[in-house]
């Protein structure tokens, strides 16, 4: 009788494989509710092979945030020639990548310190300053800005996913950004008499 063998795996694909089925559980149960041995059982892998490969469970999530960093980063660029929809990007990977939003902004769960972590992050942080900086009244401004700006899209996301919101049942998220943005941000515009370029 032939025997059925575990699925092949190359050390690349592997990796991906686990790194799938940590996002899987998560989209599940969040980042706390699941261990490196029932991820193992998920992705068809031996029990050893995650921590092999990511050394513990804060290893793998700061593998998750990295490549969560950097897809965001890209999602903010690629919305770059205008202003609002930078904001929009922000919903819409939050939106349409909730795994990893809910490792993305929680240090505590990664190694903050990580290079390709820390190398997304601060693409992403100078995608969110540049778009921000024409709201700004003036340099001395520009951090709390850039918060202000942050803080809403930031919570409109969460809120959004969260259910709060009496539109999540049915509405489109990003329409409803776009609109909020639009009318929050443009006033802050227009009171400050902000500096630097219009938005697209």
């Amino acid at each position: 009788m032939r025997q059925i063998s575990q699925p092949s795996y190359h050390h690349g694909n592997l990796r991906r494989a686990i790194v799938d089925a940590a996002l899987q559980a998560i989209a599940e149960s969040g980042p706390a509710g699941w261990s490196l041995r029932e991820l193992a059982r998920r992705a068809g892998v031996s029990h050893a092979a995650p921590a092999h490969h990511f050394g513990d469970k804060q290893g793998l999530l700061t593998a998750v945030a990295a490549e969560g960093f950097a897809m965001f980063a890209d999602a903010l660029e690629a919305a770059a020639d205008d202003v609002w929809e930078v904001g929009v990007a922000y919903v819409r990977f939050g939106i349409d990548h909730r795994p990893y939003f809910e490792v993305m902004f929680r240090p505590e769960l990664y190694r903050t310190d990580d290079p390709s972590v820390r190398t997304g992050r601060e693409r992403a942080a100078g995608m969110l300053v540049t778009s921000t900086r024409w709201l700004s009244p003036g340099l001395e401004h520009d951090r709390m800005t850039t918060m202000a700006a942050w803080s809403l899209v930031h919570g409109f996301t969460s809120l959004w996913l969260s259910g709060a919101l009496p539109e999540s049942a049915g509405g489109d998220p990003e329409a409803l950004a776009r609109s909020m943005i639009r009318l929050v941000l443009g006033a802050m515009r227009t009171g400050s008499g902000g500096r630097g370029l219009a938005p697209g």
